[in-house]
């Protein structure tokens, strides 16, 4: 039985789609919902997975071919190919393409391990095929691309030595995402009247609050774990409510005043940087806060974002303290018109009540669209947001 193999359906913010990778060729057995393609949008990767144990027949869109909503990419057929777990059956359409071993006894390679090996830089004259024939198939590329750099093949050594004077350079597209990533940033550094506000926050107090209650807090929220971005979440909400030009945007020569708090957080992946967004934060407590900011973080490292889950937000943070940056000057998530950034904690010798103390500080810098934003608010928002922090109780008293 043949069964054509379509696009996902993309939302209406996404007009079309790339092919990314084949994890399966022709022939080659699959089992029902096993990864065989990744679509790359401008804003996530999709995943399209087997519909049934076969194997695919016919691939209708190569690798990096643009794609359109539920357009065929392929054609499949139920229960070709074998079983995908035995690997001495597997794929016999592919093995026919398989080139014939040379004089020298060069290995016979699937045209997945091929593909997988040039992408890994493993050499497969040092690979052990599992397959049919000493084949080698690509679950024997992964193991040998994981393999620790004492066991590489002899071959790999030859690819990094390079001759005295050499410039070795190497040229990739640029995937569709990072190119999205660029055209929005530019964007917003040539669209907004874009300036940065910093302050610093003590984060003692937060700090100590966490350390007293965290075992707690852990133990009565099932396993949830108190961090200090919830702390950030729920102050930036409460400013939020209080200085509405910092949670609205411009749309054209209108200005749209949102009445909900949709926190967008920033969080890095393989893919690139993405902002999954927590919609109405203003109804989540620190549990529910911390658990989704969690949850999105770990989606957003293996890929398993959505589209609907990225669009949107009115207000966005990010933290590069989490990678040591001291200092930044976060850029603009339009349409938004303001975006907070989070540092490095740093202990610093600072005047207290005319002595000296070393505290935990934390630089804040509050990126900001002046064509809607004054001075004045961006400045009482952030310190809004430093008064909540050293004073936590403010944001239970919303004070």
């Amino acid at each position: 039985m043949t069964i054509e193999i379509k696009a996902p359906t993309f939302p209406e913010s996404v007009q079309d789609g790339t092919i990314a990778t084949w994890h399966k060729q022709p022939g080659e057995a699959v089992s029902r919902d096993e990864l065989i393609v990744d679509i790359e949008t401008d804003k996530v990767v999709l995943e399209v997975v087997a519909p049934a144990d076969g194997a695919i027949s016919e691939i209708i869109k190569g690798e990096g071919e643009t794609i359109l909503s539920n357009e065929v990419i392929a054609k499949f057929e139920e229960g070709a190919g074998g079983s995908a777990g035995d690997s001495s059956d597997a794929a016999p359409a592919a093995e026919e393409k398989a080139e014939a071993p040379a004089a020298g006894g060069e290995k016979i390679a699937m045209p997945s391990a091929k593909k997988m090996a040039a992408e890994k830089g493993v050499d497969l004259a040092g690979v052990e095929g599992s397959g049919k024939g000493g084949r080698v198939l690509k679950e024997d590329v992964m193991k040998a691309g994981s393999a620790p750099a004492a066991a590489a093949a002899p071959g790999a050594a030859a690819e990094v030595a390079v001759a005295p004077g050499e410039r070795v350079e190497k040229r990739v597209p640029m995937t569709r995402m990072r190119k999205r990533i660029a055209e929005r940033l530019l964007d917003a550094s040539q669209s907004t009247a874009m300036l940065t506000t910093f302050n610093e926050v003590n984060m003692k107090p937060v700090m100590d609050l966490r350390k007293n209650y965290k075992d707690l807090f852990e133990k009565t929220h099932n396993g949830t774990r108190l961090g200090f971005m919830g702390f950030f979440v729920k102050a930036a909400v409460e400013a939020l409510k209080r200085y509405s030009a910092v949670n609205a945007s411009i749309d054209g020569n209108d200005i749209v005043y949102h009445g909900y708090q949709d926190i967008g957080v920033a969080v890095s992946s393989p893919k690139g940087l993405v902002v999954p967004i927590l919609r109405n934060a203003e109804n989540m407590g620190l549990a529910d806060l911390e658990n989704n900011i969690r949850d999105l973080g770990l989606r957003a490292r293996d890929g398993k974002l959505s589209i609907d889950e990225m669009t949107g937000g009115t207000f966005t943070i990010t933290n590069g303290g989490v990678f040591g940056s001291l200092l930044s000057t976060p850029i603009l998530n339009p349409p938004q018109t303001a975006i907070l950034g989070m540092h490095k904690i740093q202990e610093r010798p600072m005047a207290v009540d005319g002595k000296v103390e070393i505290l935990p500080m934390m630089y804040l810098a509050l990126s900001y669209d002046h064509r809607l934003i004054d001075g004045k608010e961006a400045v009482g928002f952030l310190v809004a947001i430093k008064e909540m922090i050293e004073d936590p109780a403010r944001i239970l008293l919303e004070v």
